[in-house]
């Protein structure tokens, strides 16, 4: 097996590794994206962080700040993933986005809902709050 040194990959010079959007008065929020993979984290030998999006959350000012991350449906490494094992059950699910055919764009790009709730019963766990 030939081993593929991530760093001999070409780059796209456009894609500095983060993206930014602003939500519409309602809230809502929009962004497209490749899906991300899996990757190896070295938290034992054979570790591996399940495809997710980070989204840090801005308020008023940089001291309003919230972190957390979404995950993708039916993934098979969250049983592995201390992170989202470390949520408790029923905030993993909030974690979760929802496949959505409202949200795809033919032959373009599969549409994900990932609602972002602040307060409340349901409301999304941020990894600082």
């Amino acid at each position: 097996m030939h081993k593929v040194d991530q760093h001999d990959a070409p780059l796209d010079p456009n894609f500095l590794g983060a993206g930014r959007c602003m939500t519409d008065d309602a809230g809502n929020y929009k962004f497209y994206t490749i899906k991300p993979g899996a990757y190896p984290w070295g938290n034992h030998p054979n570790a591996w962080r399940p495809n997710h999006i980070h989204f840090s959350l801005f308020g008023g000012d940089i001291a309003s700040r919230l972190i957390t991350q979404m995950y993708f449906p039916g993934d098979p490494l969250f049983q592995y993933d201390p992170i989202f094992k470390a949520v408790p059950e029923k905030g993993r699910e909030l974690l979760i986005s929802k496949f959505d055919l409202s949200l795809t764009e033919p032959n373009f790009a599969l549409g994900y809902r990932f609602d972002i709730v602040l307060r409340g019963h349901n409301a999304t766990p941020f990894e600082n709050k």
